[in-house]
């Protein structure tokens, strides 16, 4: 897993939203999702690919269609290492708050 992929993948807002339409609607096809982001269903499916290059999103073939659905593991493992990070941070912070009051 690639913390820098995942980010890359989430700054963008339609990536965002097709995840969030994702974990409402799983399974969806491109063509579904595209009717719910301000977007082209050609623009959807790169926006797909990338989710699925980065393991956030996986697909398979049901029929004619290709259905996608969110991968939890991977949100889970990036928002572990955003909160581990934040912690650091905090406890960094807190410390030199408290060096600061006693002056040194």
């Amino acid at each position: 897993m690639s913390v820098e992929l995942v980010c890359g993948a989430l700054a963008d807002r339609t990536r965002r939203q097709l995840l969030e339409t994702l974990s409402r609607s799983s399974p969806s096809s491109a063509t579904t999702l595209a009717a719910a982001v301000p977007v082209s269903r050609q623009a959807v499916v790169k926006h797909l690919q990338i989710l699925r290059d980065c393991e956030l999103v996986t697909s398979y073939r049901a029929g004619k269609e290709v259905l996608f659905e969110v991968r939890p593991d991977q949100l889970a493992a990036t928002a572990s290492w955003m909160t581990t990070l934040a912690t650091t941070w905090t406890e960094r912070l807190a410390l030199l708050k408290q060096q600061a009051e006693q002056g040194g």
